[in-house]
């Protein structure tokens, strides 16, 4: 007996000889044994909920790879990933994608593939795109019940989450995870309550100058935001740049939005600490839409 999978995935090894509970057909809310754990925390009427979620991942990298699988574990009904990157070697210290035989491939389609295999019946839609002003009404068009925010292009995320606000979207926005190495530092705040973290003042400046929202500790935007309160490291050039400086070695060349080699600079990263804040935000989302149930088990608990 074959598993039913979702749309697009190839068909794993039979499991005739597997244990009933792997052999189990899943049906819509119905709880597989693949959420068995997350039933037991979240409770059935949270996992349902969750099961029946539209959530958008735009930005794919080191903090939105590890948000989305962490809501595919979670029972996340529906995903779209947006990025228009492709996988790059460099990427290979921090972000689930990137691994031997995977390099030059979209970053979106090697992510929705992984992720079809963790949440079979799941929907996963891979959009090989830049956000920017005009791609947003497509890119959110069918809306979402939350939408996680991993860019790290200033003005495009500024556009995205001023959008986001206008409309009414749930977001929960991720500020600058490179260079620092303390994932205890992580934290989620209100955006206008962020603090020492320089990515995010730039980012609340922008907010303020082009979009006109005024995020500050005395007019909260109810926007969270994952930040951490590490002061960032400066990087350490490795030996192969002392003859000409940082050299790009992206896949298929510069693309002319977001090339690695315009930044002022390039910063360290570790995955423990991006990882850390992709799990994060995924945790925001999770909490937030299980809450609005009513039966959140740890509301009770409190």
């Amino acid at each position: 007996m074959v598993l039913p999978l979702a749309h697009g995935t190839e068909a794993l090894p039979d499991a005739s000889d597997a244990p009933t509970d792997e052999r189990e057909t899943e049906t819509t809310l119905r709880t597989h044994r693949r959420f068995d754990r997350a039933a037991r925390l979240f409770g059935e009427p949270g996992l349902h909920r969750l099961a029946r979620a539209r959530v958008l991942v735009i930005g794919v990298g080191g903090v939105g790879s590890f948000a989305a699988e962490a809501l595919a574990r979670s029972g996340v009904g529906e995903l779209v990933l947006v990025d228009f990157d492709k996988v790059c070697i460099t990427n290979s210290n921090r972000q689930l994608h990137a691994m031997k035989g995977t390099i030059g491939l979209r970053k979106v389609d090697v992510m929705a593939e992984r992720l079809r295999r963790i949440h079979p019946t799941g929907r996963v839609e891979a959009k090989t795109a830049f956000y920017n002003p005009e791609s947003s009404d497509e890119l959110l068009a069918g809306g979402a019940d939350f939408i996680v925010d991993c860019i790290d292009n200033l003005t495009a995320k500024a556009h995205l989450v001023a959008t986001a606000h206008a409309r009414g979207l749930r977001l929960v926005s991720s500020m600058g995870a490179a260079a620092r190495m303390d994932p205890t530092q992580i934290r989620v705040a209100d955006l206008g309550e962020t603090e020492i973290d320089p990515f995010a003042r730039a980012f609340r400046k922008i907010l303020r100058e082009r979009h006109s929202l005024d995020a500050r500790r005395e007019t909260p935007l109810g926007i969270p935001a994952v930040y951490s309160t590490e002061i960032p490291i400066a990087p350490t050039p490795p030996a192969y740049d002392a003859d000409e400086g940082f050299q790009c070695v992206c896949p298929g060349g510069k693309n002319g939005l977001n090339d690695c080699d315009r930044k002022k600079r390039i910063d360290g990263s570790a995955s423990f600490v991006t990882g850390a804040f992709g799990l994060t935000a995924a945790s925001v989302v999770v909490r937030a839409l299980v809450e609005s149930t009513g039966t959140a088990p740890w509301e009770n608990a409190r």
